[in-house]
């Protein structure tokens, strides 16, 4: 025997422990069943062929007792199908790529805000800092209203930016999926802060002379989060109307809303927000299985209405000299903390794997009865999920999830690369950044993503997607002439 024995807990690393925690709870129930089948077919084997055939002989079979006994087991499987809830596809979506003409470099953006706001530097100061700190690139785009001095917020300019956006992204979506107008059975349209009569839903009806009996629904007010609100709908219609197609809308219309006064809560929107859109087609037909791109798997939303705080944080109104914005609270961040923490305790029992969820109730418990200064223990989401979607609605809030969830930089690549490449979209933001893995071929048949966003309420709602069949890299789409130059660096400060 050797005098000196290794030191074996500096060579075991502990994280290998870990996963052979998780890997031994996870699949707890066959490490139980393989030991007794192999018992049993040991048994089986030990037993000679003229035991084997009077075992069988001794079987007595009633004719009664087999009919009985096959209209239990279809009745059973009968209630099982019919109440088991529809499964729903995700066939195919599609975003708006702006030309070119309507980008808005640093340099042009910081111009207009001198012209616009020349009596107060301050303002200006204060837009170019926001702007410097953002993790904007120099690509996003802005509709074509408010690329005049002064800008002109028009109820007829916004009226052609929602018709450039939404119908860009229907005409994409048609024509990838070959579906037509009159196969459309709802219609879902969320934007929160253009409200228009007729409604935008309406606009659509009209443009594309969709169906009188369609189910046309128009969402606004909702704030960011509102397209997963939009699924969330898609889906309960879906499980009510049978062998049907649901058309969602997820957009935000920016012309009505630039903000020109001088209150620095209501200029942050200025440099964050930019122009997009998305459209996306669910189905719950059972022959769209297998072309379909994802199935839905679980939608979980969480209200934090009823704090006062939490309903002003994101608040639109007029600022003393009587022009209207959007007013974001210094307490925003910490308001989107608790609205995260309670969405994920209520998602973490649905897709957590066991051995994490173990491991959450132990350190609950410990530090219920043992030691209250017990450092609680975070559930790993990376053992539920293959791919991070987080709103992009600025820089700090994709840092706090990223730091929150233990998240590596390539789980959030997604949503860093979109917010500089397109600016925060809203609504529609995710599915830029679904695009986004999909343009790196990265999404593979059985993966697992998780969208999460915000919105205004102040709201925090969270979808889950399986992966229906592997992807390639897609060769149109938004991220079509520039993927290959991403990821790119994004400095902590660009000095302007």
């Amino acid at each position: 025997m050797p005098q000196n024995l290794p030191n074996f807990s500096g060579s075991v690393r502990l994280k290998y422990v870990k996963l052979g925690y998780q890997y031994l709870v996870n699949h707890i129930l066959t490490f139980l069943l393989i030991p007794i089948m192999l018992g049993v077919v040991v048994e089986i084997l030990r037993l000679g062929p003229d035991e084997l055939l009077s075992i069988w002989r001794s079987l007595h079979f009633d004719t009664i007792q087999v009919l009985c006994s096959s209209f239990l087991i279809i009745f059973i499987a009968t209630v099982y199908f019919m109440s088991k809830p529809r499964s729903i596809y995700l066939v195919e979506y599609t975003c708006y790529k702006p030309p070119i003409n309507f980008r808005v470099p640093f340099s042009t953006f910081m111009e207009h805000s001198r012209l616009i706001l020349k009596d107060n530097p301050k303002s200006v100061d204060f837009q170019m800092r926001i702007l410097e700190r953002s993790g904007l690139g120099e690509e996003t785009c802005l509709p074509p209203a408010i690329h005049y001095i002064p800008p002109t917020p028009t109820m007829e300019s916004a009226r052609g930016e929602a018709e450039i956006v939404i119908f860009s992204a229907i005409d994409d979506l048609m024509q990838k999926t070959g579906i037509k107008p009159k196969d459309i059975d709802v219609l879902i349209v969320n934007c929160s802060l253009f409200s228009p009569t007729p409604s935008l839903s309406a606009m659509i009806v009209n443009k594309y002379k969709l169906r009188s009996n369609i189910k046309s629904y128009n969402l606004s007010g909702m704030g960011c989060s509102a397209g997963l609100i939009s699924i969330d709908l898609a889906r309960d219609l879906l499980q009510v109307h049978p062998n049907s197609y649901a058309l969602v809308i997820s957009t935000e219309i920016i012309t009505p809303n630039y903000y020109q006064g001088s209150e620095r809560a209501m200029l942050l929107p200025n440099c964050l927000f930019r122009m997009g859109s998305a459209a996306i087609l669910l189905s719950n037909k059972s022959r769209d299985s297998r072309r379909a791109k994802y199935k839905l798997v679980h939608v979980v939303r969480t209200h934090k209405g009823s704090d006062d705080k939490a309903y002003k944080c994101v608040f639109e109104q007029e600022d003393p000299q009587g022009k209207v914005g959007i007013n974001l609270s210094k307490d925003l961040m910490v308001i989107a903390g608790e609205a995260l923490k309670s969405n994920i305790t209520t998602i973490g029992p649905l897709v957590l794997p066991a051995s994490e969820q173990l491991l959450f109730l132990f350190t609950l418990i410990g530090r219920k009865i043992f030691n209250p200064k017990w450092k609680p223990y975070i559930p790993d989401f990376k053992q539920a999920f293959d791919h991070f979607c987080i709103h992009a609605g600025g820089r700090a809030v994709i840092d706090e999830l990223q730091k929150n969830l233990q998240l590596s930089a390539e789980h959030v690549e997604a949503s860093r690369m979109t917010l500089h490449r397109f600016g925060n979209t809203s609504s529609s933001s995710l599915w830029y950044e679904l695009s986004y893995i999909e343009a790196k071929g990265r999404m593979k048949k059985g993966d697992r993503v998780w969208q999460i966003a915000f919105g205004s309420g102040f709201k925090c709602n969270s979808a889950v997607w399986k992966c229906n069949r592997t992807i390639k890299s897609p060769t149109d789409g938004p991220w079509k002439d520039c993927i290959q130059r991403y990821p790119v660096h994004i400095p902590e400060i660009i000095k302007l």
